[in-house]
Parts: structure tokens; C-alpha cells; sequence
């Protein structure tokens, strides 16, 4: 086998899938029962629900997704295309359009028309059109050699490069400079936006990083015909195809040197490669191959980012359509107090499956999917009965803040179930439950993020604990980076 791929979840599948394409041998190895990872599903009594990740983002034809698709041999994918989705504050309610006309008006009605939102409102508007560019052309990070800076200028432009100073600044930091620090209700749209897509706060979360995070919509956010499930149907089917390998319920216990390349013991007995890709998080790569000089190297970088991890929480709904109906939009993000800590609900995403979606949910059904995030040390040290009590709080919290868009969700509900970050480290065997990888800062983001080739010749890494970080954009943009490496590489070894 040439390459190994250790971890089926986007970004470990997506690079499998492009090496298979280049004509490469690949095996995937998957822990769980079926590929998918933190953008997985769970299927129960007729109903498919997303595990993380409900949506595509950036996967239309010219984006990420979608570079992603036409580089393999794929079809753009089939769903709903959503037009936005509703941000319900405490004391307002937002439409974040899609379309930009839209999406412009609404923001300075809902937060005022002057020069301070105007300011803003532009620099970000400017950011995320280059570096929205700059990802879809292939932008490589952190730099780690003259070619990449050749490329990245290539990328970005000449005419862009004074932007290049904002590197170093924050999302919080613009809103000062445009004197808005104060604007409670811009803020705390703000802080929701970056919670979900960078996993940071308003003081904390890198402006360029951010700028992408808060316009993510625009990029195109689509939900595929049933769901994650639908996708990695059809994902999984195109890897076969291509002639694939995909080994499921193969945990990894170990990868060691060999003379051939590296040996990856799994539950499923013993796997060689000549190349190996960790598509895990960066303490799990540590873990698995302690002998690897990867292991050393991770070292300082999985201990600067121990405290930048948190978990999640997701309340599976199956119910009659009747109590979903009366929307304009099937997704719904809601902050319940300014003053408050975003976590636990506060902050909470509402996704509800399409109608017609008949993979999702049975005929009259629709599938609902409520998500907040949660700090990991407040799941840690309880005991089976004191966790079972706080699933059950949460979740029955989740569901009556719910109530503010959809007043009967749950009444009827068919299924009834809460994941939280001991389900996710329980079938994606990740540390602690953490998902999403590293909260982002300037510390830890660009520049600083944990290299795809740090582990030297024939080992790469792939994820969301690496650059660019989390989500199905960044997943996708990972795999084309460490899939041109393994091919670069290959072209000069063999």
C-alpha cells in the first residue's frame, strides 16, 4: 500500500480520496462503524441526524467544496442550498442572507447606519474577499519555505499584500479601532458567528480568520439530500469506486517504522505503507506513534494548545413535521443573554432537515438537530449518576430555548437523545471529547498553526488540529495541501 490514512473523518477521506485519484494506492482506517468523524451522522428508528457538522460549506462550483469534488471526479453535490439562516438575540432578530445585497442592508438596519458600522463592516467585507480567494487558489500555511511565499503572494495578489498587517490583529481590536466596542448587540452576533467557526471569542479570534468565520454563509452553506449521511453515501461510494480502501472499526493502536515504509497496527490486525497520513487530532498522533520524531516534534504544540480545546453538546429530535412548520428557514442560530458566558445554550444552533428529505426522517417527519458549545472540564470527574443529571438538564435546556422559534418542538418527538463529549470520545476516540480542534488565536493560528508536514518524510498530518483548523471548508482545503506534498514528494522519491 503506498498510503495509509489514520482517521476517516472529511479531511482524512477527502485526502484519500484525491491520492486515489492521482492514481495512488490508499487505505483508510476508521475507528467507528462508518466514516464521517465530528461530520458524521447517527441513524435511529427510521431517522438519519448529523453528529457535528449539518451543513457543506463553500462546496459550489469555483469553491473549497467544490474544488474538492471536480479535482476527484465527483458531481456537485445535491441539497438544499440554503438562503441564510435567523440569529435571534435577546433583543432583536437578524436574517443572515446569503446574498449579499441582502445581507448588507440587513446588517445596518439591525445595527445601526453611520460611519463607525459602514467602517467595519467594510474591512471585513475587504478581508474576506481576498482571503476567500486566497483559500479557493490553495493558500498554504504556516510558510516553511521560499516556495510557499512565491506561491501565497501568487495567491493573494501584489495589490493585497498591505493587508498583510492585520496578521497580527483581532476581531475585537477592529471594532475598537472603529469605536463599536460597546455595541452590545453587534458583539454578541459576533461572538456567535466566531464561537461556531473558529472556536474563539471577540477579543481572541484572529481578524483575517474571523473575516471568514462571520461571512462563512456567503461562501454557501448546503445540506445534502439526507444529511451527513447522504454525503458520505455518496463520498464513500465514489473512494470505492476508485478503487478505495476503506477499513472500519480498525482502531489504530500503533504506527512504528518499517523497513518498507511504517507499520500501523490496528484492532483488525496489521496494515504497511509506504506513506502515512494522521487524519486525528495532534495528542492522538502522540499517543499512537510515541517512537515517530512526529511525536517529539507535536510536543510543544499539543501543550500550547491544551487549554484552547471545549467540547459539544447536541440534542437529537425526531418529530412530527407539524412541529417544525411556519418557517421561512430550516436553520436557526439563538443567543439567550449578552451578559452571559456563550456555552451551554447560550449560544445554540437549530438545524431542522428539509422537507421531503425522506433519508433525513420518515414521511411527515423531520429530523432536528439543536448544538451548543461546552467547556470539557465541566464533564470531567463526574460520576454515572451526576452526568446522567446534567445530560438531562441540558438537553431539556436546549429544547425550551428552542421554543423561541419552534413553540411545540418536542411535544411528540419520536426520538429523544442527547450527545455530549463523552459520546463524541466514545465513537471518535477523541481526547476527552474535544472537537473542533484549537480554539484560534494569534498564538496558535497561520503562522504558528501546526504544520501538515512536520513529521518529516512519509508522515503527514491532516485536521482539524492542524491548519486551517475546523470546519468542512477547512477540512477540504487541508486535504488538497497535504495531497499536492504526498505527490510533490512522491515526484522526487518515488
Amino acid at each position: 500500500m503506498e498510503v495509509a490514512i489514520v482517521g476517516g473523518g472529511l479531511a482524512g477521506m477527502a485526502t484519500a480520496l484525491r491520492l486515489q485519484a492521482a492514481g495512488l494506492s490508499t487505505v483508510v482506517l476508521e475507528s467507528h462503524g462508518h466514516a464521517g468523524g465530528c461530520a458524521g451522522y447517527w441513524r435511529h428508528k427510521g431517522f438519519s441526524f448529523d453528529v457535528g457538522a449539518t451543513t457543506l460549506v463553500d462546496f459550489e462550483p469555483g469553491g473549497v467544496g467544490g474544488e474538492l469534488l471536480d479535482a476527484v471526479g465527483m458531481a456537485p453535490v445535491t441539497g438544499e442550498r440554503l438562503p441564510g439562516y435567523e440569529a435571534w438575540l435577546p433583543d432583536r432578530r437578524v436574517t443572515l442572507h446569503k446574498a449579499t445585497r441582502l445581507w448588507h442592508a440587513e446588517r445596518l438596519r439591525s445595527f445601526g447606519d453611520d460611519d463607525a458600522h459602514r467602517k467595519f463592516w467594510r474591512l471585513l467585507d475587504e478581508l474576506s474577499a481576498v482571503f476567500w480567494r486566497a483559500s479557493r487558489n490553495g493558500i498554504r500555511m504556516p510558510v516553511r519555505r521560499p516556495a510557499d511565499v512565491f506561491h501565497d503572494l501568487r495567491v493573494v495578489g501584489l495589490r493585497h499584500l498591505p493587508l498583510a498587517r492585520h496578521l497580527a490583529d483581532t476581531v475585537g481590536g477592529a471594532l475598537r479601532r472603529c469605536g463599536l466596542q460597546g455595541d452590545r448587540a453587534l458583539r454578541g452576533l459576533l461572538s456567535m458567528l466566531l464561537e461556531d467557526t473558529v472556536h474563539s471569542t471577540v477579543d481572541r479570534a484572529p481578524l483575517i480568520n474571523g473575516a471568514l468565520g462571520i461571512t462563512m454563509r456567503g461562501a454557501g452553506l448546503v445540506r445534502h439530500d439526507g444529511g451527513m449521511h447522504g454525503f458520505w453515501r455518496t463520498l464513500v461510494g465514489h473512494y470505492r469506486g476508485l478503487g478505495g480502501k476503506l477499513r472500519t472499526a480498525a482502531a489504530v493502536s500503533r504506527v512504528d517504522e518499517s523497513q518498507c515504509g511504517y507499520r500501523i497496527t490496528t484492532r483488525r490486525g496489521v496494515v504497511s505503507a509506504r506513506r502515512v497520513v494522521f487524519a486525528v487530532p495532534a495528542p492522538t498522533v502522540a499517543r499512537i506513534a510515541p517512537t515517530l520524531p512526529v511525536t517529539r516534534r507535536l510536543r510543544r504544540y499539543v501543550e500550547r494548545d491544551r487549554e484552547y480545546g471545549g467540547g459539544a453538546i447536541v440534542v437529537f429530535l425526531g418529530v412530527p413535521e407539524s412541529e417544525v412548520a411556519g418557517r421561512s428557514f430550516t436553520h436557526h442560530q439563538l443567543l439567550q443573554c449578552y451578559d452571559t458566558r456563550l456555552g451551554d445554550g447560550n449560544n445554540m444552533f437549530i438545524s431542522v432537515s428539509a422537507a421531503g428529505d425522506t433519508v433525513s426522517a420518515p414521511a411527515g417527519h423531520r429530523a432536528v438537530m439543536i448544538s451548543t458549545h461546552t467547556a470539557l472540564r465541566d464533564w470531567s470527574g463526574l460520576d454515572d449518576e451526576q452526568y446522567a443529571q446534567r445530560k438531562k438538564e441540558l438537553g431539556e435546556r436546549l429544547v425550551s430555548y428552542a421554543h423561541r422559534v419552534y413553540p411545540a418542538l418536542g411535544d411528540r418527538a419520536v426520538v429523544f437523545d442527547v450527545g455530549t463529549p463523552r459520546t463524541y470520545e466514545r465513537f471518535t476516540l477523541r481526547p476527552g471529547g474535544g472537537v473542533g480542534g484549537a480554539h484560534l488565536t494569534n498564538r496558535n493560528a497561520n503562522q504558528f498553526a501546526i504544520p501538515h508536514d512536520l513529521g518529516g518524510r512519509g508522515v503527514w498530518l491532516v485536521g482539524d488540529t492542524t491548519w486551517p483548523g475546523l470546519g468542512t471548508v477547512a477540512c477540504a482545503l487541508a486535504s488538497r495541501l497535504v495531497a499536492e506534498g504526498i505527490l510533490r514528494e512522491r515526484g522526487r522519491h518515488g
